[in-house]
């Protein structure tokens, strides 16, 4: 599996105007021809296109910049320069654009538009060939504009949005397994602390609908101060529409973990705390008589509160009903 990016900085260049053609027309038979001198062809432009098979900015990882060609010199005989190539750069939907270096946000893509282009830089003007200087006056002008240069910026990439449903919880509560179990996605599982340490993305088809998935690397208590790379992991959390709080129902108080996501949720940002969410408490095999699901319950019961087993499968099929 590629390795999940979502943020990404590079330099972008728009390509210069041609420069314009100084020539005379030379024909048998024509006396003093006159100028005749093409334009330049106009600079390429940095355009960024959205494409619904991308969902992270993997492919752009590494890409110190990207230029569009230069617009081709005028010539003789009034030929214009070709223009330049743009230089095209595809993102997922639900990209956010921002100057590097000032911070101002530049283009958000929305998330469900694919195929919406954005145009960055635009390419110089080609300059103007000697023809275009004849007069009564000076009917043989030898002068031709030069092309405009091109235009480059310092731009930053993030995506704004990376799932439609995001799985939270502390190291080893079961996201890995569980958004594999619903999914085709290939999240690895271990049992031993942050074995994921990226988010892993999955799509989830149940009941004619789709949804995107999020495995969010575990959080640990004071994950909001930088503790366990907590500021990394909770900018991914921000990215995702709605939120699955996953915990242990194999440990001795399932609540305290609920309790704690939600402290570091709040002391990141609040409106983090505030989004639309589920609880679920996993390995619900390790709880034999309910106990603890009923204690989960009992603790927020102005939320849903849900049961499932991976291993057993039980419960699953209503925690996939409640998802939609």
């Amino acid at each position: 599996m590629s390795a999940f990016v979502d943020e990404v900085c590079f330099e972008v260049f728009s390509g210069g105007g041609g420069a314009g053609c100084a020539s005379f027309r030379r024909e048998k038979y024509v006396p003093h021809g006159g100028p005749d001198g093409g334009d330049g062809g106009r600079g390429g432009d940095v355009v960024f296109i959205t494409q619904r098979n991308l969902s992270t900015l993997a492919h752009l990882r590494g890409k110190s910049h990207f230029r569009a060609a230069r617009g081709g010199n005028g010539r003789g005989r009034r030929m214009h320069g070709a223009d330049g190539a743009d230089a095209l750069i595809p993102v997922p939907p639900g990209t956010r654009i921002s100057d590097a270096a000032g911070g101002e946000c530049l283009h958000d893509f929305p998330k469900s538009i694919e195929g919406e282009r954005w145009v960055c830089l635009c390419g110089g003007r080609g300059g103007l060939g000697n023809w275009h200087f004849r007069g009564p006056r000076n009917q043989a002008p030898r002068y031709a504009q030069p092309g405009e240069p091109g235009e480059s910026r310092l731009i930053a990439l993030e995506l704004a949005l990376i799932a439609d449903i995001g799985f939270i919880g502390l190291p080893n509560a079961g996201k890995s397994s569980l958004i594999n179990a619903v999914t085709a996605a290939n999240s690895r599982v271990g049992a031993y602390p942050f074995t994921t340490k990226v988010p892993h993305l999955g799509v989830f088809r149940h009941k004619g609908k789709e949804l995107v998935l999020a495995d969010i690397p575990g959080l640990v208590k004071g994950a909001s101060r930088g503790v366990g790379l907590g500021s990394q992991f909770l900018r991914h959390v921000g990215r995702t529409a709605a939120l699955v709080y996953l915990t242990d129902l194999g440990e001795e108080n399932p609540a305290e973990a609920v309790t704690a996501l939600e402290e570091e949720l709040l002391a990141f940002d609040e409106a983090l705390h505030a989004r639309k969410r589920l609880i679920a408490g996993t390995k619900m095999d390790l709880d034999a008589h309910g106990e603890k699901l009923e204690a989960l319950q009992a603790a927020f019961p102005g939320d849903r509160v849900l049961g499932l087993s991976v291993f057993s499968r039980k419960g699953l099929d209503e925690f996939m009903d409640a998802l939609l």
